[in-house]
């Protein structure tokens, strides 16, 4: 994508993919990175047996209502606790040394919040994809494939800039503007 022109890139959003993480480290040096909470819950979800799934995905959710990103930890902080006086070390651990990447989105404007902190954008698409490609079911070259998945990425682009916005980037551009005052405040 980089070589094919993306430039501009503020935040990149994932799963846990080492080599999606290795090539956001070596490709997009300086990027924000944000973990997808609802992967990353999934894959803490699945340390504690059922009984406990809703007791812990309750304080997940506390920890990603937060509204601030010290706010968050606090909350990280005290839930890490609670399992690990439950005997729950490698919950407690893995809240301790993996929920921080889970909170990057807390540094945006609070409308854009909701759409950043997952993946669900980018799956969404793909399955938009995979239920168009399938009513076709045999393609009869890689370029109809490829005029077909390239029209769909091209009517959900539109859709964002022209109907519905995704995100709204003058919200954007207004909070970097306010942080970068409020740090001229500090320093003088």
């Amino acid at each position: 994508m980089k070589s094919r022109g993306l430039c501009g890139v503020d935040l990149l959003v994932s799963d846990e993919h080492e080599g999606l993480k290795a090539a956001i480290t070596r490709n997009f040096q300086g990027v924000s990175h944000q973990r997808c909470q609802v992967h990353y819950a999934r894959n803490l979800l699945g340390m504690v047996g059922a009984p406990k799934r809703k007791q812990l995905a309750a304080d997940l959710r506390a920890i990603f209502a937060a509204s601030a990103r010290e706010q968050a930890l606090r909350i990280a902080s005290t839930v890490a606790q609670k399992w690990r006086e439950k005997g729950y070390e490698k919950v407690a651990e893995h809240i301790e040394e993996h929920v921080e990447e889970c909170l990057t989105c807390l540094s945006f404007p609070e409308s854009h919040r909701r759409r950043i902190r997952t993946t669900n954008g980018l799956e969404r698409l793909n399955q938009e994809v995979k239920r168009r490609t399938r009513v076709v079911r045999i393609f009869p070259n890689r370029e109809s494939c490829m005029r077909l998945v390239t029209a769909l990425a091209v009517e959900h682009s539109e859709e964002w800039l022209t109907g519905r916005r995704y995100l709204n980037m003058e919200e954007l551009k207004e909070h970097r503007r306010e942080e970068w005052e409020a740090k001229d405040v500090v320093v003088m």
